[in-house]
């Protein structure tokens, strides 16, 4: 099971050449077995880039999202209580960034991979990445 980062979705949606080598397996072996999760919290990531001006989607942002939801083997997750408090207790030193770390507790509560290229969460050992 895996979870995707925030940036690991839009490229596996729009240019999956972006992923790694190994992400790619990754992503691939967990869309056959229909393990890809995403954190709700990267809906308003991807909501907030593109208001930005920081993405560019070949159609409007509510429609992009929409139709990344359709997709069989995607799975959305919530952020329940659970994950939005532990995403404040996060054991040991981490960066303040309230997104990544939601999608970190969100991969620590399913004990999921977190597919990311993100350096800061790479080096941070309390949760599985994966690059």
């Amino acid at each position: 099971m895996i979870l995707l980062d925030t940036h690991a979705w839009i490229w596996m949606v729009s240019s999956p050449e972006m992923l790694s080598h190994k992400a790619r397996q990754a992503v691939t072996a967990a869309i056959d077995a229909s393990e890809v999760h995403l954190s709700a919290i990267s809906a308003w990531e991807v909501a907030v880039l593109h208001k930005r001006g920081r993405l560019d989607l070949t159609m409007g942002v509510r429609d992009w999202i929409a139709r990344s939801e359709e997709l069989p083997f995607l799975h959305v997750v919530p952020v329940n209580t659970q994950i939005a408090i532990d995403s404040v207790e996060l054991p040991g030193p981490l960066h303040d960034d309230p997104a990544d770390r939601i999608i970190i507790a969100t991969a620590r509560f399913l004990n999921a991979t977190l597919v990311t290229k993100d350096e800061k969460i790479l080096k941070y050992p309390k949760v599985k990445t994966l690059w």
